[in-house]
């Protein structure tokens, strides 16, 4: 999920634009791109938290799956009956729902 994103703050802050006879305002235009850097702060702090819950999530994911199977192996070792295997896919999904509620929240739902 590599995003090509050509602008940051810094680049937005830094940038000087030419006048011409029949310019923009300058106070105008700086007070716009301060809103701007604005934004991109908040959306870098965004997506870099974003990143960090996903990078959790997955790793509970495998920690989640990795006792799954170990369980569910010495359960049907001494369980062998195919109502269980219905309850652990039962179980996984459920854990998948939650999982994806967590990440996309409401958004899931709209």
């Amino acid at each position: 999920m590599d995003m090509d994103i050509k602008l940051s703050a810094k680049t937005i802050l830094d940038k000087d634009f030419k006048t011409g006879i029949r310019g923009y305002s300058q106070d105008e235009v700086d007070q716009f791109l301060d809103i701007i850097i604005q934004d991109y702060e908040s959306f870098e702090k965004v997506l870099a938290k974003k990143q960090e819950e996903i990078e959790l999530l997955k790793n509970e994911l495998k920690t989640a799956q990795s006792q799954t199977t170990t369980s569910s192996s010495e359960v049907r070792r001494q369980v062998p009956s195919p109502a269980y295997a219905n309850n652990t896919n039962f179980d996984i999904l459920k854990r998948i729902a939650n999982l994806e509620k967590h990440v996309f929240g409401d958004k899931l739902y709209d």
